[in-house]
């Protein structure tokens, strides 16, 4: 989502960060750029005309600190403001031992229901026990998708009938509570196509008799500084605790979500960043921050390899490296999400990819076809697969005879690769060159 604007700031820093002195001439034009950028983004004219204000105040006649020179001094002052105009610390809703009522409001169409059921799953991970309420009575079969939802997630959903009052709804839930004990019930509510007063008030009065501990908003990523005009409107209305801001994995232009801390004053719980009932993330300014600036995001990369629960593998002589090793790699890589979305958590993988790379992983699929229609014994010893077992390898994983060879060489490559690795960090190692990474098969890119 942030991808065009990063690319943006980041080539405005790349030029002045290399030097080591700064005029107020170049500071002013470098803000100027930036401020622009940020304008190109969506971003609020307001938050974007204080962000340059704040980091010009701060550059002019900064002491450069240590080893880094004034261009660095420069892009460190964009980082440390790019991570309060986020939001700063981050910050998460309030969870007590018992009693925790959260409310979801939003607009029709912002992933409201799909948030609730993440939000289950996300804290069923971490052992509550999650009720789910379906009080969307407006929209059709919005009380079913979320059933469907809490049956994948695994947790119980209480349906709010047709014409039900706010008091029939408070005593249907404190009678279910007595009989299944639950420490966090999740309320979605209806969500308004446009800001509709007749169904604010019902909104206000059914939060007003659940006495809800959050009241979270859903914002779609993707409608832009519209959102921020209705985030003002349900603050008015419901007093808003927290936000959270779907599609983040869409192409919007990322302006209203990095806008919204500074316009609502209410922090950003949570991302989402897929459909997938995993793709909820607890929202960090400063990992995003850095991604906007392609530094990365090394601690997001560690979490997801946490919650994949990958086993590590028997280290093996890199000469030992066969291809039933590289299926069970490229198995447990895949669980840690979509192989392109990882290679931009590594600090400067972002800007050392060409132009319009993409990994096309229904192609990583392909490759673990061409693996697994190979027997135990052709997996571990490579050099065995003569012409007529090409053959039945790419009959067998619907391929062809050019890919099966593709893939050879690329595993031939990645085993000389890891040698040398091993030679350079060996004793001796000093002044060797580094490897060059072998090229992907072409079906990998698009």
């Amino acid at each position: 989502m942030f991808e065009a604007l990063g690319n943006k700031l980041q080539d405005i820093l790349d030029r002045i960060g290399r030097e080591s002195k700064l005029t107020g001439e170049q500071v002013k034009s470098a803000m100027r750029e930036i401020r622009m950028a940020l304008l190109e983004a969506d971003v609020n004219f307001t938050v974007a005309k204080d962000f340059v204000a704040k980091v010009s105040e701060k550059a002019v006649g900064q002491e450069v600190a240590g080893s880094l020179t004034a261009g660095q001094t420069v892009v460190k002052l964009v980082h440390e403001e790019l991570i309060e105009t986020l939001g700063g610390e981050a910050k998460q809703p309030t969870l007590k031992n018992d009693g925790n009522l959260w409310f979801m409001v939003g607009l029709q169409g912002a992933g409201k229901t799909t948030s609730a059921g993440k939000l289950a799953a996300f804290y069923k991970s971490k052992g509550r026990r999650v009720l789910l309420v379906a009080a969307d009575t407006q929209r059709p079969a919005a009380r079913d998708q979320l059933e469907v939802l809490a049956k994948q997630v695994g947790v119980p959903v209480l349906k709010v009938q047709d014409g039900e009052t706010p008091q029939e709804t408070r005593r249907r839930l404190d009678e279910y509570l007595k009989t299944d004990y639950r420490d966090l019930v999740i309320v979605d509510t209806a969500g308004r196509l446009q800001i509709d007063e007749a169904l604010m008030d019902q909104l206000a009065d059914l939060q007003a008799e659940l006495q809800p501990t959050e009241t979270l908003l859903v914002v779609d990523a993707m409608t832009g500084q519209e959102a921020l005009n209705v985030a003002r409107v349900f603050d008015e209305r419901v007093h808003l605790s927290g936000l959270i801001i779907t599609k983040m994995d869409g192409d919007a232009r990322g302006g209203a979500a990095l806008s919204a801390r500074s316009v609502t004053g209410k922090p950003i719980y949570f991302a989402g960043t897929s459909e997938k009932l995993t793709g909820l993330e607890p929202f960090y300014p400063d990992r995003v921050a850095g991604r906007i600036l392609g530094m990365g995001d090394v601690l997001g990369l560690i979490e997801r390899a946490q919650q994949a629960d990958l086993k590590a593998m028997e280290v093996k002589k890199p000469g030992d490296f066969d291809l039933e090793d590289l299926l069970i790699q490229l198995r447990q890589i895949r669980k840690m999400g979509p192989l392109g979305d990882l290679l931009k958590l590594i600090p400067g993988m972002s800007r050392a990819l060409p132009e319009g790379f993409s990994v096309d992983e229904k192609q990583i699929g392909r490759i673990d076809a061409m693996i697994s229609s190979m027997t135990l014994q052709e997996r571990r010893n490579p050099k065995i697969i003569d012409g007529r077992r090409r053959k039945r390898i790419a009959a067998g994983s619907g391929t062809s005879v050019q890919e099966i060879n593709r893939l050879l060489k690329m595993h031939e490559q990645m085993k000389e690769m890891m040698k040398l690795l091993q030679r350079l960090s060996g004793p001796g190692s000093k002044g060797m060159k580094p490897p060059k990474m072998p090229p992907l098969p072409p079906q990998m890119k698009r």
